[in-house]
């Protein structure tokens, strides 16, 4: 992948690099990691339900969610179009991922940006009220639901989804 963009990518909203291989967050209600892989047959009846258009199909032929392309709805129409059971409102948690803002983001490097707070349905990323930029954003996990509206408005690509699992690892 380039390290920079070019003018067609800018022009498509792309303003930043983005990772190459996204994070696995998978669809609404998954189950376990380990028995969703085995429980996902590839049918990928998910991929066209999704309205918001944000499931993606991840080098195994299996369903993920990638926010540069909208956020989630909650909607459950995933859910409810997967026959084996992998999306599964009994088994599964209805979404565990959490938004996490990486070093790179501007506010932390004295840029003024509230892109992500502006674009956050649940109120759930903050900054200090006393601060003009130079105060890297806070995310109250307990507002923040893991929709990712807020990871496509960031302009350079410092805001992910992640599971609870794997917040904290290293970009």
């Amino acid at each position: 992948m380039s390290r920079s963009l070019g003018r067609r990518d800018f022009l498509r909203g792309r303003f930043a690099n983005r990772p190459s291989e996204p994070r696995v967050v998978r669809p609404p209600f998954a189950i376990a990691e380990a028995a969703f892989a085995r429980a996902c047959d590839s049918c990928l009846k998910c991929v066209p339900a999704c309205d918001a258009g944000i499931i993606r199909v991840d080098p195994a032929r299996q369903p993920v969610l990638q926010f540069t392309h909208g956020e989630c709805s909650f909607c459950l129409a995933c859910v409810d179009a997967c026959p084996t059971g992998a999306l599964d409102r009994e088994l599964g948690e209805c979404f565990v991922a959490r938004a996490e803002i990486a070093t790179g983001c501007l506010e932390a490097r004295g840029v003024y940006c509230r892109s992500c707070a502006d674009a956050c349905p649940a109120s759930a990323i903050r900054f200090s009220p006393h601060s003009a930029a130079g105060a890297p954003p806070v995310i109250d996990s307990d507002r923040c639901n893991g929709c990712g509206a807020c990871v496509a408005p960031c302009p350079v690509g410092a805001v992910d989804i992640r599971n609870p699992l794997t917040l904290g690892e290293a970009a």
